[in-house]
């Protein structure tokens, strides 16, 4: 039996529920079968990628000293861990995504417009997500075929904003992603287990290198001169601490998306807490070390994993680096930025919309907007990104009280 053909038998459509309000896709699950270590390789392809490297990165050059940056990383995850237990009972008792945990407190139309504003931003985030990993691509390619640096020039071969190598690389991952998706969540869940611990082996490989080239005392944990002391630290701690909320803020709001396969919430809860306070604290310790050395060794600051990787002296270490980043980043993509559209657009008509026709609908939508265009305009990111993942802050008040009774069902 396929993956697909499990998935379907996993959910049921019972008699009991409305036609018009369910499919095989959003019925609750009778078989949750994840476990603690799923969850934790769920987190750590949420954050073992290109953006999740810069990000940590970032907070090391606030001009805060590396302990004030450590405990703004312990509270700002600490919160991220309270609010996705929090996130993740209702889903994981109930066995049902997120758009129909919306139902209970929007009502069962209603549910479509949380779902809606969601499944947007995240498809914009897909697009964008895709063309990072891309251009990670591009890299590897240029570094195996050097005769292709024309065809990654758009002025000289290129359409729409982006070159010709840049369209078949885009392409190539965008089938990828897609082709992952359409087996299943089965074969979703083998690739995440896969994608973070393979990031991790990079990383470590990566900070050997960059010490055995340097030394021990090159390792610096301030990765910029430290501005602020006293009290004049706490807003730039608070800032920090924001930040780090806000990276994981749509993880956080869909996280019900995949608790729901959890076997128990203890499992999902222990999941967490290695995914999120262990594991964050970790790599971002990983990711400072290595850029610190980067200045020592290549005689600049690199906080991109992907540009770090292409300066070392060797084919084989830039071509591993920056594939693992390629597919750490495509691991992110599909946990953060396709399931989730994929069940709120099911939920808008359950019946004619199947999770996977709603992920297909996602990936499309990604491909219209030119992803590459919106990267490059900050000001089209700030007014159509950035106002629409203000409403996430109230849904996610509105939509996560109090869990329901156990096993309940939402018809």
């Amino acid at each position: 039996m396929t993956d697909i053909d499990q998935e379907r038998h996993q959910a049921t459509t019972t008699p009991g529920y409305d036609p018009r309000l369910t499919n095989a896709d959003l019925a609750p699950l009778e078989n949750q079968s994840w476990g603690s270590y799923n969850i934790f390789a769920f987190w750590m392809s949420d954050v073992h990628s290109v953006g999740g490297y810069v990000t940590a990165g970032s907070l090391f050059m606030l001009g805060l000293s590396s302990w004030q940056v450590l405990v703004s990383l312990l509270a700002g995850i600490g919160i991220v861990y309270g609010f996705c237990n929090l996130v993740a009972k209702p889903s994981q008792v109930t066995g049902v995504p997120f758009p129909v945990i919306c139902r209970s407190v929007f009502g069962v139309l209603g549910a479509n417009i949380p779902a809606i504003i969601r499944g947007l931003i995240a498809v914009a985030w897909y697009g964008i997500q895709t063309y990072l990993a891309s251009a990670a691509l591009d890299i590897v390619l240029l570094k195996l075929f050097p005769g292709l640096v024309p065809y990654a020039d758009v002025s000289l071969h290129g359409f729409l904003g982006l070159s010709l190598l840049g369209w078949f690389s885009f392409a190539l991952l965008w089938v990828l992603q897609a082709a992952v998706f359409w087996t299943g969540m089965g074969t979703i869940r083998r690739f995440i287990d896969f994608c973070g611990p393979a990031v991790y082996v990079v990383m470590f490989l990566l900070a050997g290198y960059l010490i055995a080239k340097a030394g021990w005392g090159a390792i610096d944990l301030s990765l910029g001169d430290v501005r602020y002391t006293g009290l004049d630290a706490l807003p730039v701690m608070l800032g920090a601490i924001a930040l780090v909320v806000s990276y994981f803020s749509g993880p956080m709001l869909n996280f019900g998306d995949f608790s729901r396969y959890g076997r128990s919430f203890a499992a999902v809860r222990r999941g967490n807490l290695l995914g999120l306070p262990v594991n964050f604290l970790l790599f971002s310790v990983l990711v400072v070390v290595t850029s610190s050395l980067t200045v020592p060794v290549f005689g600049e600051l690199t906080t991109d994993p992907v540009a770090t990787v292409s300066k070392i002296d060797s084919t084989f270490a830039i071509v591993l680096g920056a594939l693992t980043f390629t597919i750490a980043t495509i691991g992110i993509n599909i946990v953060a930025n396709f399931i989730s559209p994929a069940f709120d657009f099911s939920n808008v008509s359950p019946q004619r919309v199947s999770w996977r026709a709603g992920g297909m609908i996602a990936a499309v939508g990604s491909v219209l907007i030119t992803p590459w265009n919106l990267y490059n305009n900050p000001e089209v990111i700030h007014y159509t990104l950035e106002i629409l993942g203000a409403f996430i802050g109230p849904l996610f008040g509105v939509t996560h009280g109090p869990a329901p009774p156990a096993r309940a069902r939402s018809r």
